[in-house]
Formats: structure tokens, C-alpha cells, sequence
């Protein structure tokens, strides 16, 4: 029986890798895409391939899933990982570097999207599963750029669901909360680098302090690895997929407390973890 084919994007490190990792353990045929092919040699010793792709270059995204097609005949499964996090006051964000995050997360996952469709479409089936966050339902504070592409990706997904679901491909969002890679660190050099200084500077120094509380609880990337199994393997999977530490919490509040009240809910947890850090660093001196 000929093995199903599956792409995931963004497997250089942390999650990607873990998720390409857990589906060629599951049988499938698995391309590992990355900007850093130098970084997935050990995916090449598992007998992984491994190929080039930026997202942000739409040409390589073109050139890299007709390579797959030639090569495997099929294409059965994509995984949209790619993406990063951009943190920072929205009026002190560069505007270029808001268009590149959602030129990464949003644009890139579409475009390869675009890309498979065509071959998933004449098979009349495959499955799209985007990875997203608790950021695409939960407002940050200082993430206005990153949380807006997160919310985009659910609406897109959304929409595609409905689009798709004649030719039988299934659409899959994946809603991460706080789990353990380098996205946290780059997310808040970011912010430092916009809004550490000025008028949003209490704020910034609030959100660091809230995230480096939160990433002390992280979960292994492995819960996203094993969501993602959920979605390419179940029989009937479900439209969203949510887990790691905070993220089924963070939801349900979000679900419940009208607006201002979860604004509230939100300030106060912001002003707990700040005591904490403060108390903790205090100790260390």
C-alpha cells in the first residue's frame, strides 16, 4: 500500500521537527521543510527528506512542493508550522516589520496552501492543518501584530473548512498555549527592541515579566506533535485542536467573560506575574 505523503513546514527546530518526527514514526512520508536545511540532518538520519523553504519567498514555496509531487506522486498531508512572533506597541512596530509577520503567517501558510491544493483536490483528499495559538482567540498585550496574523489564520482556516470540504479535504487548526521553544525569547527581544524604551516601556517590562512566568510552566512540544497526529490520522478529526499550559483555561474564560471582564481577568493576571518575578529576582540578588 502506497504510504501517505506528508509536509511540514518550519521543522528546523522545537515543534516543527518534533511534528515531523512523530509522523514519520506513524508511517507517513515525510518532507521536512525549513529555511535551515543544515539544521535537519538529524530528520535526514530518521530518513526524513529534507528541502529548502521560506515562506516568505513564494517562488521556493512553488518549487519546493513540485519537487515533492515529482518525487512522491501524492501529497496528503500538509502542516503549516512556519511563523514567528513579533511583539511590541503597535505605534512603535515598524510597519515593515508588521507586514513581514503577516507575510510569514499568514501569506506563507496560504500560499502553500495555494500550492497543494491543485494535487489534493484531483486525489479528492488530504489534509490542511494550520498551526495557530491561543493568540489567534486571546488578546496579548504589546502583540497586537502577532495576535492579529493568529486571528487571520482562524478566519482563513474557517472559510477554507467550508471551501473544501466538497473535495474532501479536511481543514485543521491547532491552538498551542505556552509551550517550550525559541518563539518566547525572539518574541520578546522584539518588543525590547520597539517598545523597551518610551511610553510603553511599563507595559513591555509587564508582558516580559508575564511570559517569563508563563514559560517556566511550558509544555514539551510533543502535545503539539500528538495533536497534530490527531488531525492527520482520525477518521473524522475535529475543526480545532487545543493544548499545552494555559491554553484550554485561556479558552474557556475567552468563551465565558464578556469583553471587559476577561480585559480585567487579563490586567490582574499581567500584575500577579510581575509580583512574582519581582519577588523571585529580589531573592536572587
Amino acid at each position: 500500500m502506497e504510504r501517505k505523503v506528508a509536509i511540514v513546514t518550519g521543522a528546523s527546530s522545537g515543534i516543527g521537527k518534533e511534528i515531523a518526527r512523530h509522523l514519520k514514526r506513524n508511517g507517513m512520508n515525510v518532507y521536512a521543510l525549513a529555511r535551515r536545511v543544515n539544521a535537519m540532518n538529524d530528520l535526514d538520519d530518521l530518513g526524513i527528506h529534507t528541502k529548502y523553504v521560506d515562506v516568505s519567498d513564494y517562488d521556493s514555496i512553488d518549487e519546493a512542493v513540485s519537487e515533492i509531487f515529482e518525487e512522491a506522486g501524492r501529497i496528503d498531508v500538509l502542516v503549516n508550522n512556519a511563523g514567528y512572533g513579533s511583539f511590541g506597541a503597535l505605534e512603535e512596530v515598524d510597519i515593515k516589520e508588521g507586514e513581514y509577520q503577516f507575510k510569514v503567517n499568514v501569506f506563507g501558510m496560504m500560499k502553500m496552501i495555494q500550492a497543494v491544493l491543485p494535487i489534493m483536490r484531483k486525489q479528492e483528499s488530504g489534509r490542511i492543518i494550520n498551526l495557530s495559538s491561543v493568540d489567534g482567540k486571546v488578546a496579548s498585550l504589546l502583540g497586537s501584530w502577532y495576535v492579529g496574523s493568529k486571528f487571520a489564520v482562524e478566519g482563513m482556516s474557517d472559510a477554507l473548512r467550508l471551501e473544501l470540504k466538497p473535495f474532501g479535504i479536511h481543514v485543521t487548526l491547532i491552538e498551542p498555549g505556552a509551550i517550550h521553544s525559541n518563539w518566547e525569547g525572539i518574541a520578546m527581544d522584539k518588543m525590547v527592541a520597539s517598545s523597551g524604551d518610551g511610553p510603553y516601556a511599563t507595559m513591555a517590562r509587564k508582558t516580559a515579566d508575564f511570559f517569563k512566568l508563563a514559560y517556566q510552566f511550558s509544555s514539551k512540544p510533543m502535545v503539539v506533535a500528538r495533536m497534530v497526529d490527531l488531525a492527520a490520522f482520525s477518521k473524522n478529526p475535529k475543526t480545532r485542536y487545543s493544548g499545552g499550559s494555559g491554553a484550554k483555561a485561556l479558552l474557556t474564560a475567552r468563551k465565558l467573560l464578556p469583553d471587559k471582564a476577561f480585559d480585567a481577568m487579563m490586567t490582574g493576571i499581567m500584575k500577579y506575574a510581575q509580583k512574582i518575578v519581582n519577588r523571585t529576582e529580589s531573592r536572587n540578588r
